[in-house]
């Protein structure tokens, strides 16, 4: 047996920001961009910058995630969220100066000779409300987007992730001046004075809960909003597809990070029956047994629950669920409270109204539920709020492309999970209950921007004809009704 793992290193943490320096912050943010807003080179040089500052610190980075999870493997945090920050920026680079250059559109024969363009100007101060599941990625991925469309950042990262979150400051001092990016650190009380501040634009992931809140806040300003936020994302496991393959694919997306991905699969519905359904569970069993074997040792390659509060809600959920007689099955011995390690778990078909079947999982927690027939998983998905990420597994496209066409989600990956959030020119961004808007490639470069419209008139014009006396323009008005 392995040795036990060695407990996460202590990093110093930021004090919180003061309420009061919030709003002072934000006046010398936007001081200093409508004194002058960021330009082609200021934009591409602050991206570079940023590449080199965040490639040079991925070593603190990956300590600090570390020691704010207790645990969670070098490789999935360098995957996680390096990877992703690293992609966007290349992507931005590769493509700021024509994103950035004025785009034509007709203006319509009736305004002949006139042009039109739309301007992609950029917005002011852009506020970023970060999560703590994956606490760079989902800072740096919004940041870099908004630095690109030439707005100043004003970041408040999450207080569960302190260790990471002094990690981003000192990251971004060592890029940005003071006056271009700032970061405010603290609790809840700090969070929900940053939501109601008037920025320009507020991006916030997280719980539907929370949103709901910043929502609220953000309303008394009018706030342009991107809300990503979570909800039951569903696997529909058809009869045609490997079970085997399939398992495979779903541990990758519900394991990873320790389940703690608000796009991981929250349920896997499995069509035709018990006996399906069984054979799923036996290649779900298999795979976290090849992949993590006995988790009573190191387990380095498995990611801690992030706090006790997080690791005590899914126990509850799972007593809740045993309470009722659902057939609870952990998948690998050496569930831990004291390390926080909370073993792969399948809760086969669960009744519809206990939490683990309401509520977000956001843990390594699978309920596992035989339906008859792809119109009886279609059906039970629709009748639920709409989810983040949708996940059919079939080799017939007809099948897919039924599910397609019956269910709404924010994202789709087909026959796999996850991997729509990696893919560099698709938005992201939820649907109803699980967000609003859309960022990653230029769909985050057009939210972060306003799209300004400019009619381009010449010397002469129609319009010069339009005064009274009407009655002698009947003629040119037939003509422009047709």
């Amino acid at each position: 047996m392995d040795a036990p793992a060695a407990p996460a290193k202590s990093l110093p943490v930021d004090p919180p920001t003061a309420v009061a320096e919030l709003a002072p912050t934000l006046q010398r943010l936007r001081a200093a961009w409508q004194g002058q807003r960021p330009g082609y080179a200021q934009r591409r040089d602050d991206l570079r910058a940023l590449r080199a500052a965040l490639k040079a610190g991925l070593p603190r980075m990956v300590e600090a995630i570390a020691a704010d999870f207790g645990h969670r493997p070098r490789e999935e945090s360098l995957l996680a969220e390096a990877m992703p920050v690293l992609s966007t920026i290349d992507l931005l680079l590769r493509n700021l100066r024509g994103w950035m250059r004025p785009r034509r559109v007709s203006a319509g024969w009736r305004l002949w000779p006139a042009r039109a363009q739309l301007r992609s100007e950029p917005l002011g101060v852009v506020g970023v409300i970060s999560p703590w599941n994956y606490p760079v990625n989902l800072a740096l991925v919004p940041l870099a987007t908004a630095i690109a469309a030439g707005n100043h950042v004003y970041l408040k990262p999450s207080e569960a992730t302190p260790a990471t979150s002094r990690f981003l400051r000192e990251l971004l001092q060592e890029v940005f001046p003071a006056d271009r990016v700032a970061v405010a650190q603290g609790g809840a009380d700090v969070g929900a004075a940053f939501a109601a501040l008037p920025l320009d634009h507020l991006v916030f992931t997280g719980s539907t809960a929370v949103g709901r809140k910043v929502m609220a806040a953000a309303a008394a300003n009018l706030t342009p909003l991107t809300l990503e936020l979570g909800g039951k994302s569903p696997a529909i496991v058809c009869p045609s597809y490997p079970p085997e393959r399939a398992a495979a694919r779903l541990a990758t997306g519900k394991w990873f990070n320790g389940g703690q991905t608000c796009i991981a699969p929250d349920y896997a519905l499995v069509v035709g029956g018990r006996e399906r359904r069984d054979a799923l569970v036996a290649a779900l069993r298999a795979e976290a047994l090849a992949r993590y074997g006995d988790l009573s040792g190191q387990a380095g390659d498995y990611t801690r629950i992030i706090d006790q509060a997080q690791f005590a809600r899914l126990q509850a959920w799972l007593d809740e669920a045993r309470a009722r007689g659902c057939e609870v099955l952990p998948l690998v011995d050496g569930h831990d409270p004291a390390r926080r390690l909370f073993a792969p778990t399948l809760v086969l078909d669960p009744p519809e109204d206990i939490a683990l079947m309401r509520e977000e999982i956001f843990g390594p927690v699978l309920p596992v539920l035989a339906v008859d027939s792809l119109e009886a998983a279609i059906g039970f998905v629709n009748a639920r709020p709409r989810p983040l990420a949708l996940y059919p597994f079939s080799a017939e496209r007809g099948e897919i492309e039924r599910v397609l066409g019956s269910v709404l989600a924010g994202g789709v990956t087909v026959n796999d999970t996850l991997l729509h959030f990696a893919a560099e020119h698709l938005p992201f961004g939820g649907v109803g209950p699980s967000g609003m808007g859309a960022y990653h490639g230029r769909a985050g470069f057009d939210a972060f921007s306003k799209q300004l419209p400019v009619l381009w008139q010449p010397r002469r014009s129609a319009s010069d004809l339009l005064r009274p006396p009407y009655a002698r323009l009947a003629r040119l008005i037939g003509f422009l009704l047709r």
